[in-house]
């Protein structure tokens, strides 16, 4: 799966794996695309049974923590990730819009050859919602 990931992207949409394989492949991902910024996750209980989580790919990024320099993108996706999961499509679809105009206006972390902040980052997709 990692080669296909690497060499045929375009054939997937949606993996499911096990916990530790599916983190391998979601790092891969998510680096293929860009960044671990980028990347948004949900682990879905699609009966609805146990909780499901969403989260960023990139997780806690400690060695970064408190200087601004971490990619709030995947967090955001994944909170539209929740918001889809909720039955809230259309609220879904304006939030990834607020992250599309916010990458395209170039409010970028440095990961992504940008030079916002992390609070930059977090509230221009906010500032697009309420515009």
């Amino acid at each position: 799966m990692s080669a296909k990931f690497v060499l045929k992207p375009d054939d997937l949409s949606v993996v499911v794996a096990s916990n530790l394989n599916a983190d391998i492949l979601a790092d891969l991902g998510s680096a293929l695309a860009g960044s671990l910024g980028l990347a948004a996750s949900a682990n879905l209980n699609p009966e609805r049974r146990f909780p499901t989580m969403f989260e960023p790919v990139h997780g806690s990024a400690p060695d970064i923590a408190r200087q601004g320099l971490a990619n709030p993108i995947g967090a955001v996706g994944s909170a539209a990730l929740m918001l889809e999961h909720f039955g809230l499509p259309d609220q879904a679809a304006r939030l990834n819009k607020a992250i599309e105009a916010t990458t395209a206006a170039g409010v970028l972390t440095r990961d992504v050859g940008g030079g916002a902040s992390t609070e930059d980052v977090v509230k221009a997709p906010i500032d697009a919602l309420n515009a």
